[in-house]
């Protein structure tokens, strides 16, 4: 049975789809950009600053699971300019331990929702 999860402190979904939805032990996250979850406003200051966000909201659906970034197994990495890709790396990195960071792939994309330069999902597992 699949359960839904949402918190305030992640921006809340822009379409018909939830934050997270958690079945068994597994939880599959919707694509995370860098809205700012009270003001709902866009954050792109740079590339780091709007990959911190991303990661910032990613971690909170995560907490709002009782999981964090050490039960993420597999993520996916959506940019608009594989010429971001290092920097994007930097800030996404620092959220893992690199000896047991998930599985991943990184694929540059023609567009994104509201066109920002980068969103991510994951899995994790309990």
């Amino acid at each position: 049975m699949k359960k839904i999860i949402f918190t305030e402190k992640a921006p809340a979904p822009i379409g018909p789809y939830n934050q997270a939805v958690l079945v068994g032990n597994t939880l599959y996250t919707s694509g995370q950009i860098a809205l700012d979850p009270a003001t709902m406003e866009l954050v792109l200051d740079d590339i780091e600053t709007e990959t911190k966000q991303v990661m910032e909201n990613m971690k909170a659906v995560l907490e709002a699971a009782d999981m964090t970034f050490e039960h993420v197994v597999k993520t996916t990495i959506f940019i608009m300019n594989m010429g971001d890709f290092a920097r994007i790396n930097t800030i996404y990195g620092s959220y893992f331990d690199e000896a047991t960071a998930p599985a991943r792939e990184t694929v540059q994309v023609a567009c994104l929702p509201k066109n920002v330069n980068v969103e991510i999902s994951m899995i994790a597992i309990r």
